[in-house]
């Protein structure tokens, strides 16, 4: 499962939830240099999931606030899909 995310650097928490247009918005405390921004995303969407950070990979947007990461196929079951619905309603 393919998920849309809108990182926010430099936050003063980390936290997953809500929508940016239509993408989960990820906040992250780290700052976008080295690529720490977005292993803090995937390491932030993978824990609100209640994944294990290595069953979550960055497709695209390596060097953008937008975003996809792909969830592990063979974990994807109805109890994740309503979690990742209620990360876009919060």
């Amino acid at each position: 499962m393919r998920v849309a995310v809108r990182v926010r650097p430099g936050a003063s928490r980390t936290r997953v939830g809500g929508l940016h247009g239509d993408r989960l918005v990820v906040a992250v405390q780290a700052r976008a240099v080295d690529g720490a921004a977005t292993e803090a995303a995937l390491a932030a969407v993978a824990d609100a999931l209640g994944l294990r950070r290595r069953h979550v990979s960055l497709v695209a947007g390596a060097t953008s606030r937008d975003k996809v990461v792909e969830v592990d196929a063979g974990l994807v079951d109805a109890a994740l899909a309503a979690r990742l619905e209620a990360l876009r309603d919060a």
